[in-house]
């Protein structure tokens, strides 16, 4: 097995798919080498779920893809590559149990179009990653790579994991409050959170459609440019090259004054890097109103939790853990209009950020990616707090590692407006490349 210093491997996916594709590494040479690395960390991490067809399914599925594309140069755009799957994305042939002792039956239906996508775009399904029931506070098994006595966040747990300790260079998530781009602070890789509803959700366990958003965990901002490309609605070709050089926005006030002091101090030291590489950094008050604004957001999650869960609770509620059973009791208190007032909120603040980067003149917020760096234990998943305007408003996020504390990271959001991923991903790979200069 792996010693602690080395569960920590960053992995390539624009590397690991190049030699896939051009025939360099042969699949059946790649799955060999993942299951290796799979079979060194996974026991001390605990972010895969067990398969025990795991080396038979993957062969199987290599098979496929080297028969149905075997020219090099006809290979898509993702040949090859090894996807860590959320355990709330239905996948063909593979169960779906959610973290929950629920039958998995409860859960079964179409495999997730997310999923689909990727497999079109040449990706192989490695497994299935381990998340919080239903994607919500009570944890699974999984560990900080960072640092095993720490939690990795959540509910994308064992997703972020993955990518960090290099079993895969992608993994799948999703976000209702904080559940990608936390975990990637924690873990110390990038997550991406697109738009709201920018990646189709069928095939997906809900917690509340209003808000549930697809993303995803890689190691650099080039990779997730190359599975935007793939699996996002309406890429539209060129923008991210076009994209001007951000001005950029802090948001000060009632909203940033939730984040810790080692947060506050990376933020600083990052815009100070960012204003070195000739960028504008403007500090804007805004979120004045943070408080109402995380009541109306859980309101209506925790109502819609309740609807999405009333079958399977009615049935099976004595399986569902404590916190799971304590939000599904607390969603019948919430009142339909409370509800609704929720889903008007959401559209109601995304103009209201949006007029509010017009009058500071800037492109995208730059933001903690969490309160701080990763709580100690692996009974909490920690605050979402810094991410639920971001998510409420259903604006694009792409969380960036930028320094630790005591050998855990932290990670910056860089936060654009609603529709215009692409833009945000060019953005992003200029200010992740100011942030490495200033190192």
């Amino acid at each position: 097995m792996a010693d602690e210093t080395s569960l920590v491997q960053p992995l390539s996916l624009s590397a690991q798919v190049a030699a896939a594709r051009s025939g360099d590494l042969p699949l059946q040479d790649l799955i060999d080498q993942t299951l290796t690395r799979w079979d060194a960390v996974n026991p001390l991490i605990r972010a895969m779920l067990p398969d025990p067809r795991l080396r038979e399914r993957l062969s199987s599925e290599a098979a496929d893809a080297a028969a149905r594309w075997p020219v090099p140069s006809q290979r898509p755009p993702l040949y090859g590559a090894m996807v860590a799957v959320k355990d709330i994305f239905n996948v063909q042939r593979m169960p779906t149990r959610a973290g929950s002792a629920v039958p998995p039956e409860s859960f079964s239906g179409r495999e997730a179009d997310v999923v689909a996508r990727l497999r079109e775009a040449g990706a192989l399904v490695l497994g299935k990653a381990v998340t919080t029931e239903f994607a919500y506070f009570a944890p699974g098994a999984t560990a900080n790579p960072h640092h095993r006595e720490h939690t990795p966040g959540g509910s994308s747990s064992g997703s972020a994991a993955a990518v960090a300790a290099g079993i895969a260079p992608l993994a799948l998530g999703s976000q209702t409050v904080g559940s990608v781009v936390r975990p990637a602070s924690f873990c110390g890789v990038v997550g991406f959170k697109p738009s709201y509803d920018r990646i189709p959700t069928g095939g997906t366990l809900y917690y509340s459609p209003s808000v549930d958003t697809v993303g995803y965990f890689v190691q650099g901002v080039a990779d997730a440019a190359l599975v935007a490309a793939s699996v996002l609605l309406g890429w539209r070709e060129g923008e991210d090259a076009e994209a001007p050089v951000p001005r950029v926005g802090i948001p000060i006030g009632n909203f940033l004054d939730q984040a810790g002091d080692d947060m506050r101090a990376a933020l600083d030291e990052a815009a100070n890097r960012l204003a070195t590489a000739g960028m504008t950094v403007e500090e804007a008050m805004t979120l004045h109103d943070i408080e109402d604004i995380n009541v109306r957001h859980r309101n209506l999650t925790t109502r819609e939790f309740a609807e999405t869960h009333q079958e399977r609770y009615d049935k099976y509620g004595a399986m569902f853990r404590p916190q799971s059973a304590q939000l599904y009791e607390a969603g019948l208190d919430i009142s339909a209009a409370d509800a609704e007032a929720g889903r008007a909120s959401r559209i109601a603040l995304r103009q209201r950020l949006h007029e509010r980067m017009d009058r500071a003149g800037v492109d995208v917020w730059l933001a903690p990616s969490a309160v701080g760096p990763a709580p100690h234990g692996l009974h909490s998943t920690g605050d979402p707090a810094m991410n639920l305007p971001w998510t409420h408003a259903g604006m694009p996020v792409i969380s960036l590692p930028f320094g630790d504390v005591a050998g855990l990271p932290l990670g910056l959001s860089l936060v654009g407006r609603f529709g215009h991923d692409e833009t945000l991903l060019g953005q992003a790979a200029m200010v992740e490349a100011a942030l490495a200069a200033g190192g």
